[in-house]
């Protein structure tokens, strides 16, 4: 008999507390590697009502307005007034940034007599399933655009009342391992003092929820729209973010596993953030290629070494051939060192700002390299010994 159950994801819009903190991060990371690809940078941010904190450790030859940066990405995700009870203009920045641990350096750096090796012990997890064209599972795809629209239609100004602050929830009926249908939609977001609630509710129903989700709902679909009855208090001003908080969002939405390390300040010789962008890379070619209807891959690397300590396939009993093959030609098919990595995905460039919103995965924009299906003949045993 097949099981029947409902799986959920959530996904934030970019004015979620932990989101800012995500956007400073890779914002100031960008602006290091604009000038100077070789930086080094691992870079934090926390904040609260009125105030940013930066710290972290950066080696660059690049000199960075730290300052400049907050103010500006604050400014962009639109706390530009002073009635949102925080903003670009009057917030405090506060930072302390030192340079990398030379122990660390010796490690990574590489020389003659060494090549470069991985920033830090760890495993990583990537993912890909055939149940979306973007190789994702539909609840994530479903509550990541729902929060882009959100957004969308606050900077257009098609719904003025809508403030940056919001959180979108999207759980999704599946049959054996096939989506069906959507079960619940939960939208919550941050509005102006004046909108009623009947007009608040009424608008994200039909501009938002069944814009994007009207392929996958039903007569039996619920929407819960601000389920509190009042969100004008948002923001900084009634949570505190961090870098790093939203690490499922930013994956697969709780459908993969995930290895622990959150991705954003972390320039690529990071292998928390270079090594995930590999493992879905891998993972969505060998979807892609039909060998299989999903896949998990994970990598696992020590400290200063350049060889991965583990490669794992694995293709919950849906693959087309056996997961061991697959792993043989996964090693023929892909680099997975760490220089070989940043060389294949082009990954000391200014692109990371674009990622820390909406997921770094699903991503049909030139900046995610990681999406490409550019292995499929490979991995297919077409120009390889199987």
């Amino acid at each position: 008999m097949v099981r029947r159950y409902i799986f959920t994801s959530e996904s934030v819009t970019e004015g979620h507390p932990d989101k800012i903190c995500d956007q400073v991060s890779d914002s100031i990371l960008d602006e290091f590697l604009a000038n100077d690809s070789e930086s080094r940078v691992a870079v934090e941010s926390l904040t609260s009502t009125g105030i940013v904190f930066v710290a972290g450790e950066v080696t660059s030859r690049q000199r960075v307005d730290i300052q400049k940066v907050v103010r500006t990405v604050i400014r962009e995700i639109g706390y530009d007034r002073p009635e949102y009870g925080f903003d670009s203009e009057s917030c405090s920045v506060i930072e302390s940034i030192h340079e990398q641990s030379p122990d660390i350096s010796l490690g990574v750096t590489p020389s003659k007599q060494r090549e470069q090796g991985a920033g830090d012990q760890g495993l990583m997890f990537g993912y890909a399933t055939n149940e979306t064209a973007e190789l994702m599972p539909l609840p994530i795809i479903m509550a990541h655009k729902l929060s882009m629209k959100l957004s969308a239609l606050r900077k257009q100004k098609k719904l003025g009342w809508i403030r940056p602050d919001g959180k979108s929830q999207v759980s999704v009926v599946y049959e054996g391992t096939k989506p069906v249908r959507i079960d619940t939609v939960v939208i919550s977001t941050q509005h102006a003092p004046d909108i009623s609630l009947s007009q608040l509710r009424e608008e994200i129903v039909s501009k938002v929820i069944k814009e994007i989700c009207s392929d996958w709902i039903t007569p039996n679909s619920k929407f819960l729209v601000n389920p509190t009855g009042r969100f004008v208090i948002g923001g900084p001003m009634a949570d505190t973010g961090l870098t790093g908080r939203k690490v499922i969002a930013d994956t697969y939405g709780g459908a993969g596993r995930h290895g622990g390390g959150a991705f954003s300040g972390k320039d690529p010789s990071k292998v928390d953030r270079s090594a995930c962008y590999m493992a879905r890379y891998i993972a969505k070619n060998i979807v892609a290629a039909g060998l299989a209807d999903k896949c998990e891959v994970q990598l696992a690397y020590a400290i200063g070494l350049p060889d991965p300590v583990s490669v794992m396939v694995n293709t919950f009993g849906t693959s087309r051939i056996d997961d061991e093959l697959i792993e043989r030609r996964v090693r023929d098919s892909f680099e997975m060192k760490p220089a070989d990595i940043i060389r294949i995905l082009d990954l000391k460039r200014p692109i990371y700002k674009k990622t820390a919103a909406y997921g770094h995965f699903g991503r049909n924009e030139p900046e995610f390299t990681w999406e490409r299906t550019d292995k499929l003949t490979d991995l297919a045993g077409g120009t390889i010994n199987s």
